[in-house]
C-alpha cells in the first residue's frame, strides 16, 4: 500500500503564548478527518512550553500516554502519588486506566521545554493506573534502535504499555543505513523525524516529516544528513 506522508508544515498548530504545540492528528480545537490516528496511535504533539508555565491538574482515562523530552526538562506530578522531573534522554509512560490526574510543568524558570506527548489507545481497559520513567543510554541508539517502549509482560529493557505497542529511537551518522524489522506481524509503523534527513522507501523526509506504513516486514532507512528518528510500531485496529 501507499505510504502515508505527514510533512511537519501539515500539522495542526496551537499557540497559546505560553505553549506552542504542533499537532500530527486530529486534537482540542484542531480537527482533520483523514487525522484521527494511525492504528492505536491516537496522538502525537510536538509541545514547547514557556518557562515556569505548564498543564495544570487535569483527568485522564483508558489511554497510555508517553512523554519524551527532547530539550529541557519537565516536572511531573499525578494523583497516584508520582512527583517526578523528566529530562532529555528519559521515557515516561502513563496509563491511565481507571483515571489519573497529572499535571505538567517547564521545571525551569529560564529556558522552554520541548517534548513529544503521545497517546495510544490501551489494549485492556480500566486497569489500574501505572507509572515507569526510565533514562536510555544514547550510546545503545547509535546507528542503531534502541527500544523504549514494549508490551506488558515482556522481559525486555523497554518501559511497559499497556497495548502491543513498540517504540524505538535511533540516532543515525551521514550516511548511516539500518533496517527496522517489526516485532509483530500485522502491526503497523509509523516514524517520526525528530532531527535531520532521511530517505526511507524513496521518499525523502526532513525535521519533523513522518512517515506511516503498513505493510513491509523490514523497512530501510538511509541518513542523508546526521539524523534521530522515533518508530512507533503499533496494532492496525483501534479499541474504541
Amino acid at each position: 500500500m501507499t505510504p502515508t506522508i505527514h510533512k511537519a508544515d501539515s500539522r495542526g498548530l496551537a499557540d497559546h503564548g505560553w505553549l506552542k504545540s504542533r499537532h500530527t492528528f486530529s486534537f482540542a480545537s484542531y480537527y482533520d478527518v483523514e487525522r484521527m490516528g494511525f492504528g492505536v496511535l491516537r496522538v502525537l504533539n510536538d509541545d514547547v512550553v514557556a518557562p515556569g508555565r505548564g498543564f495544570g491538574t487535569h483527568p485522564h482515562e483508558n489511554m497510555e500516554i508517553i512523554s519524551i523530552p527532547l530539550h529541557g526538562q519537565l516536572r511531573h506530578k499525578d494523583s497516584e502519588g508520582n512527583e517526578t522531573v523528566i529530562k532529555n534522554g528519559e521515557v515516561q509512560i502513563m496509563s491511565a486506566g481507571t483515571g489519573v490526574l497529572h499535571s505538567e510543568y517547564n521545571h525551569s524558570d529560564t529556558d522552554a521545554v520541548n517534548f513529544l506527548q503521545i497517546w495510544v489507545l490501551p489494549k485492556k481497559q480500566n486497569i489500574h493506573p501505572r507509572y515507569d520513567q526510565h533514562r536510555f543510554d544514547p550510546e545503545g541508539r547509535q546507528d542503531q534502535f534502541q527500544l523504549v517502549v514494549s508490551p506488558l509482560g515482556t522481559d525486555d529493557a523497554g518501559i511497559k504499555i499497556n497495548q502491543d505497542a513498540y517504540f524505538s529511537l535511533a540516532d543515525l551518522s551521514q550516511g548511516r543505513k539500518i533496517s527496522y524489522d517489526r516485532y509483530l506481524a500485522g502491526n503497523l509503523v509509523y516514524l517520526f523525524v525528530m532531527d535531520g534527513r532521511i530517505e526511507i522507501n524513496g521518499e525523502q523526509l526532513g525535521p519533523r516529516d513522518a512517515i506511516g506504513l503498513t505493510d513491509s516486514a523490514s523497512i530501510g532507512i538511509q541518513a542523508t544528513s546526521k539524523a534521530s528518528v522515533l518508530v512507533m510500531e503499533v496494532p492496525g485496529g483501534k479499541t474504541r
